[in-house]
């Protein structure tokens, strides 16, 4: 695995040159959003869809 400021610089460095800094900040919080919705399905830490959407409901009432 790479380390993180490998991936940092790699992510950065595939961004158009015009990029904005919060441009460039929300493809690293993506980034490490998807590492680690990776990491918890690897963990097994994940629910099914029909608890996500009860959960959602309860949110509503």
């Amino acid at each position: 695995m790479e380390l993180v400021k490998e991936q940092m610089i790699h992510i950065i460095q595939e961004q158009p040159e015009d990029s904005s800094y919060d441009e460039i900040l929300r493809e690293l919080a993506f980034s490490l959003m998807i590492e680690k919705g990776l990491s918890d399905s690897d963990n097994n830490r994940t629910i099914s869809n029909y608890e996500m959407g009860r959960r959602i409901r309860t949110w509503q009432s």
